[in-house]
């Protein structure tokens, strides 16, 4: 699942699972909808940027670890803020990747989450 609030990242995040053999089964462009699509789909992995609208990333990722406390999230940030990340971390994020992004980055960050 990829949630970022910038039609072109998701355009490029979607590209990169498809590269990576695989499958986007939704998207969203703010919190309260990747919440509700969180729970529809049950995603294998969700791609969360920090900063969306109606309600941060932060905030999303700590109801995904509610709601299943399992979920694998990649957090996605231009901010290279190390409280935050600790906090992404320590709320349950399994890793995080900075903007700007390469392809290569961001597949070896989903391939390390969904490895078993």
């Amino acid at each position: 699942m990829i949630a970022d609030d910038s039609d072109a990242i998701r355009m490029v995040l979607k590209d990169i699972l498809v590269i990576g053999k695989h499958q986007c089964v939704a998207e969203s462009s703010n919190g309260i909808e990747t919440i509700d699509r969180f729970r529809k789909t049950n995603p294998d992995l969700v791609l969360l940027d920090m900063a969306m609208p109606k309600k941060d990333g932060l905030s999303v990722l700590k109801e995904i670890i509610m709601f299943k406390p399992a979920a694998k999230v990649i957090m996605i940030t231009a901010s290279d803020s190390q409280i935050t990340m600790k906090e992404c971390v320590k709320e349950g994020a399994a890793a995080y990747i900075l903007k700007p992004f390469n392809f290569e980055d961001v597949l070896r960050k989903i391939d390390e989450v969904l490895r078993p």
